[in-house]
């Protein structure tokens, strides 16, 4: 099985511009069609959320249009902060799961070897995440359901600190309390998150969390005290997770650019680890 995340498309009303810079709808359709182009193609594709940039209904309008014009595989979304949830669950009601748990986006997706949980994290009207209202008692009764599948949780807000201090000011709020749950169910193989605009990677008990980078602009790398909020066009990516046969997860990421190659590797007759000729 092989899943594609995508996260943090901004898509915006036709025409429009994000942060008066950055064009996303041509991005993400870049993004998209990279992403219709592969070989082989993804059984699904996650987005860990902020599908819109405002989350107005003519944003989610153009999402579903770009969507349906270059995916064929199923689509699973969550919502992120630059998302409205209420017009997230009408312009997005025709996509799995999005209307199945009222007042929340949050669904678990039970069709393939690996097991989905996709979860809100989502505060209105604020930039960082928590997991109140019920939500983890959704997340540890869908554990609880299926103990001994493989599973991943996909959600917008990152549970963990990245010493970006910009990003990590709106990061998850109750990521003890996400830990406590996960310490009671370790078929969580993987966290995947988006929000940080980086690929970012970390743990939280015994699952592995993984940023997934923008397939838009990335934010600045700023590991200092103080700590800059700004955007950089760096390459925008995605990332692949692959089950593997001896049942793992392989996680890559896959840059939307074109580069030079591929070429094939030549290596001089005294390369260490040329096999010996017989």
């Amino acid at each position: 099985m092989l899943i594609a995340q995508l996260s943090d498309l901004h898509i915006r009303p036709r025409g429009e511009l994000a942060s008066r810079i950055i064009d996303t709808n041509m991005l993400v359709e870049r993004a998209l069609l990279t992403l219709a182009a592969m070989r082989p193609v993804p059984d699904v594709v996650v987005i860990s959320g902020d599908i819109t940039e405002s989350g107005r209904p003519e944003e989610y309008r153009m999402a579903v249009t770009l969507l349906r014009r270059y995916l064929t595989m199923p689509v699973f979304v969550v919502p992120g902060n630059h998302d409205r949830r209420e017009n997230f669950r009408t312009g997005l009601a025709d996509m799995p799961g999005v209307t199945s748990d009222e007042p929340f986006v949050q669904y678990v997706v039970e069709d393939y070897p690996i097991r989905l949980v996709m979860l809100d994290s989502v505060v209105a009207e604020a930039g960082h995440g928590l997991l109140d209202g019920g939500r983890l008692d959704f997340l540890d009764r869908s554990l609880s359901a299926a103990p001994d599948r493989p599973t991943i949780l996909v959600l917008h807000h990152p549970p963990m600190l990245t010493g970006s201090v910009g990003m990590d000011r709106i990061h998850l709020r109750d990521t003890a309390a996400l830990g406590e749950v996960l310490a009671r169910h370790n078929q969580v193989e993987r966290i995947l998150t988006g929000h940080h605009h980086r690929a970012v990677v970390g743990r939280l008990g015994g699952a592995i969390v993984l940023v997934a980078p923008a397939v838009v602009h990335q934010s600045w790398l700023d590991l200092t005290p103080v700590g800059l909020d700004a955007m950089v066009l760096e390459p925008p990516a995605f990332l692949l997770h692959q089950l593997q046969p001896d049942g793992g997860i392989a996680s890559h990421t896959a840059y939307v650019e074109r580069f030079p190659g591929p070429f094939p590797f030549q290596v001089d007759d005294d390369y260490p680890g040329r096999p010996a000729k017989v």
